[in-house]
């Protein structure tokens, strides 16, 4: 029998840690002399007070779905896939490749080929440390980490090469054609005659995201690929013995992760920039790994992080411009706060949460 019920597990939990986070931000705050209430005030406006702050709270919030989906179905076979970044950055390749060989009608017929491209770039960049680990022993997290270099020095050769915009001095590539061009919200919500910023970035991409979130619910959850994924997390010995291949879990769970984290490039090079650009992922694959973790590696936990965390990008940039006195470095502190309180200090709220529930089941019995 589970020590607590599920809902206490991806919900109540994450929440009673994001409040000890944000305390303990606060405390931060105000030893630099600041008003953590007003901190807080001017993060919560700037990330919903308006359409634009939405806007960029759900674009950023789309990234970090995908690159949170993809280290959960890899840590759902037991490995931790630090790779993101690369992967993600790797694919932004095969969607400029995609989008830049024909001059498309309607992004309609462009979307389905550059997620293909995306994904299989993104997928192969993964499957090589996943090889590495099933046939020769290399340890998943160095493997991933080392790809991430080799992808930004990749990526480095392509847009200062073959890939480069003649007409420019910066690492990119020229622009998409005008039939490439992903529907805004703004474009999406304008027929139903509701209003939306025009200059917020987010896109059809968010329901990309969605819809991908119920697709590894339903793998992970309601299929037998996806009970061997879980099966193997949970007991690689006891999987083996029954007749699940270690190698072709190892496989297939890295190229999924590898494709899911190849989707962010749909969302930022396709939908937002409409070009290739160097540094595109911002750091947004290692987000993934704490929203993944605070998340509890379930797609409904990483939804509502995702959010979580693209109010904090948002909302921090918007505390940068109305509270000078807090630097860039402050933010990060508390980002960093909820990922220590979510990730690394899950047990010290976790066990108490288990023996009141516990507790309860026995006077209740």
């Amino acid at each position: 029998m589970d020590k607590m019920p599920k809902w206490a597990d991806v919900i109540l939990i994450p929440l009673i840690s994001l409040s000890l986070a944000l305390f303990a931000s606060g405390l931060v705050v105000l030893a630099i002399g600041e008003d953590p209430v007003q901190a807080i005030t001017v993060m919560i406006k700037g990330a919903l007070g308006s359409t634009s702050g939405i806007g960029y709270t759900l674009y950023y919030a789309t990234n970090y779905m995908f690159t949170g989906l993809a280290v959960a179905v890899a840590f759902h076979a037991r490995m931790f896939n630090i790779g993101g970044e690369g992967q993600a950055a790797i694919s932004g390749v095969g969607v400029a490749v995609v989008l830049l060989a024909f001059d498309w009608p309607h992004w309609t017929i462009a979307l389905p080929f550059a997620i293909l491209g995306g994904g299989l770039f993104g997928a192969t960049w993964a499957a090589i440390p996943a090889y590495l680990q099933a046939r020769r022993g290399s340890h998943i997290v160095i493997t991933t980490i080392m790809f991430n270099f080799i992808a930004a020095a990749v990526m480095g050769f392509l847009l200062n090469g073959i890939l480069k915009n003649p007409d420019t001095q910066n690492a990119e590539t020229v622009k998409f054609p005008e039939g490439a061009h992903l529907p805004t919200i703004h474009e999406m919500l304008a027929p139903l005659g509701i209003e939306f910023s025009k200059s917020a970035p987010a896109n059809v991409s968010l329901l990309l995201a969605l819809l991908c979130a119920f697709l590894v619910w339903f793998l992970l959850w309601r299929t037998r690929l996806g009970y061997a994924i879980r099966a193997f997390g949970h007991s690689p010995t006891a999987a083996s013995y029954a007749g699940i291949s270690a190698f072709k879990i190892t496989m297939i769970a890295m190229i999924i992760s590898g494709a899911l984290a190849g989707m962010l490039s749909i969302n930022v090079v396709m939908g937002e920039q409409e070009r290739l650009i160097k540094e595109f992922v911002e750091g947004a694959g290692f987000v993934g790994i704490a929203v993944a973790l605070m998340g509890r590696n379930h797609p409904i936990g990483i939804i509502l992080a995702a959010l979580l965390f693209g109010m904090l990008a948002q909302g921090g940039f918007e505390l940068l411009w109305e509270m000078p006195g807090i630097s860039k470095e402050v933010v990060l502190v508390i980002q960093g706060m909820i990922i220590l309180f979510t990730g690394a200090l899950d047990y010290m709220v976790r066990k108490p949460v288990e023996k009141l529930f516990m507790r309860a089941r026995k006077e209740q019995s």
